[in-house]
């Protein structure tokens, strides 16, 4: 287990470096002078040059990214902002941990509501019930996330007044900006649930199982709900990512100041060290997420885990093998 966490761990460098360098080229190739935005049309040549020595822009594009690279590895810098002189990681600081824990609640919302309203119209197919939380997912994985919190500001801020519209200065402001980010990936995860239920309830076992009197109940939880979780586990880790990118739309409407916020600012302003930092750290964030997911899977199917340590196993053994002879 611990040889092949320290193996994913390992993949995560090349993918990370691989999209550093995608980043950093697509910013550098963008059209656009961070120096003139900055300084104005009333520069002179000098003051070009000595502030884009000041900004590191001064060297062509291999010198640019090695020293954005080195700096990164040596001194975890991830430059400064180009209009507020802000070092990026100090940012990162106070914003990434908002962003995580709307993230965070988020993904649990979708497992913990998600699962069991599958599960239910999966149980009661073709009933009431299954219809209409089949239509009612089915609208609300077509609607996009802005419309949804334009609304719920528009109706349940401005008009009843029940939740704050913008920050997080209360418990009820929370509300709108958890709702907004997970019920358009809650509607997948429900859908996703009802599928592998009613496909997994019409195995074989599931029969012998009833027929050996064991109750409803323990039939969809200990035989059924744990032998469909693998792809929806899967779907819960790719939402990761999906919450992630929504975050950008979520966090401004709301005027929350965490990574989305961050990102939007960097790309309206070509503020390109806070655009390379915030795609950098969302990348590892949904490399972190992805190895969990692959845990989960060992977690819930020892028969996973069993061919991992069958295959470590047959590699020591021809080692042995050779070694002998």
């Amino acid at each position: 287990m611990a040889k092949y966490i320290i193996k994913r761990i390992l993949w995560m460098i090349p993918v990370m470096f691989g999209v550093l360098i995608i980043v950093f080229t697509i910013t550098y190739l963008t059209p656009g002078d961070p120096v003139i935005t900055i300084l104005g049309t009333g520069y002179t040549p000098e003051r070009y040059a000595a502030k884009a020595a000041e900004l590191h822009l001064d060297k062509g594009y291999f010198g640019q990214l090695f020293t954005y690279i080195w700096n990164i590895i040596s001194k975890f810098d991830f430059g400064k902002s180009y209009f507020s002189n802000i070092p990026v990681a100090r940012e990162f600081a106070t914003r990434v941990p908002i962003t995580a824990t709307i993230g965070l609640i988020s993904v649990a919302a979708l497992a913990l509501i998600g699962i069991p309203t599958g599960v239910i119209a999966a149980v009661k197919q073709y009933s009431a019930t299954d219809y209409v939380l089949t239509a009612l997912t089915l609208v609300l994985a077509a609607t996009p996330g802005y419309v949804l919190a334009i609304l719920g500001v528009l109706y349940f801020g401005v008009k009843l007044r029940w939740v704050p519209i913008a920050g997080l200065g209360s418990f009820k402001a929370w509300i709108l900006p958890l709702l907004t980010n997970s019920i358009p990936t809650l509607s997948i995860v429900t859908r996703q649930t009802r599928t592998n239920m009613l496909e997994v309830i019409r195995q074989d076992y599931i029969r012998t199982a009833r027929s050996k009197g064991l109750s409803e109940k323990v039939i969809r939880r200990k035989h059924a709900l744990k032998n469909c979780l693998i792809p929806i586990v899967t779907v819960i880790g790719t939402s990761v990512a999906v919450v992630m990118a929504g975050s950008v739309i979520t966090e401004n409407i709301f005027n929350i100041k965490g990574l989305g916020t961050y990102l939007y600012s960097g790309i309206l302003s070509r503020d390109y060290p806070i655009i390379n930092g915030s795609v950098l750290l969302i990348a590892f964030i949904v490399c972190c997420v992805n190895l969990l997911v692959d845990l989960a899977y060992m977690a819930i199917d020892p028969r996973i885990k069993a061919q991992f340590i069958n295959t470590n196993k047959k590699k020591k053994k021809r080692t042995v093998d050779e070694g002998v002879d």
